[in-house]
């Protein structure tokens, strides 16, 4: 299973069934997203940065809301959260994207705005890798996603959602979150290649380049 990550809160989830791609953003969020194709398109919330599904070739069966689906041998459970720390009142709602592929499990966690609840916490359960917002503003701050890091103990954690030299509007940099967190030096890399056997013993945050 491959994950690659395709700018803002976008990544590309290659497994041996089926391609999910997350959250597509509109191009004038300054990213170039081309013309990829999957067979699924998760959205969190419908803004232009996270719900640019004509942007989406091979026409992809979309999850757009909370609950359960089985599509392309890959298992789907979508979580409602929000956008804000006040019940949706500023931003509006939020839905986390837990799924299986190749019998890894992936949580996405949209633009949450707030740390999770207890159980919230309980209906993710095993979280081997965590797709995690971390540039504040509209989103949790790094801060609270070193708390959420903490809430879920995953394997493996994927920062995104945050500022860099294409983003056209502020966030703040990834650099604040890996402070939070203690980690020192990462090295970009291409894309994260999984299987359940080699996911490490402990948490490990991987930078991926877009």
């Amino acid at each position: 299973m491959d994950i690659s990550w395709l700018g803002h809160s976008c990544f590309r989830i290659r497994g041996s069934h089926a391609i999910v791609i997350t959250d597509p953003y509109s191009p004038n969020l300054g990213y170039s997203l081309g013309k990829p194709i999957a067979r699924i398109v998760t959205v969190s919330h419908q803004h232009s940065g996270h719900s640019y599904v004509q942007g989406i070739g091979g026409e992809p069966r979309l999850v757009i809301r909370p609950g359960e689906y089985e599509i392309g041998g890959v298992l789907i459970i979508g979580i409602a959260t929000f956008h804000d720390a006040d019940r949706g009142g500023k931003r509006g709602k939020n839905t986390v994207y837990l799924m299986e592929v190749d019998e890894v499990s992936i949580c996405h966690l949209g633009d949450l705005g707030h740390v999770l609840t207890a159980e919230q916490v309980e209906e993710l359960g095993n979280v081997d890798v965590l797709l995690l917002p971390v540039g504040g503003v509209s989103t949790i701050n790094a801060p609270m996603a070193a708390g959420v890091v903490r809430q879920l103990e995953p394997k493996v954690v994927v920062p995104m959602h945050y500022k860099t030299s294409a983003l056209s509007w502020e966030l703040e940099p990834v650099g604040r979150f890996l402070k939070e967190i203690g980690v020192k030096q990462v090295e970009p890399q291409p894309k994260l290649s999984l299987t359940k056997s080699s996911l490490p013993p402990s948490t490990q945050v991987f930078l991926l380049d877009y």
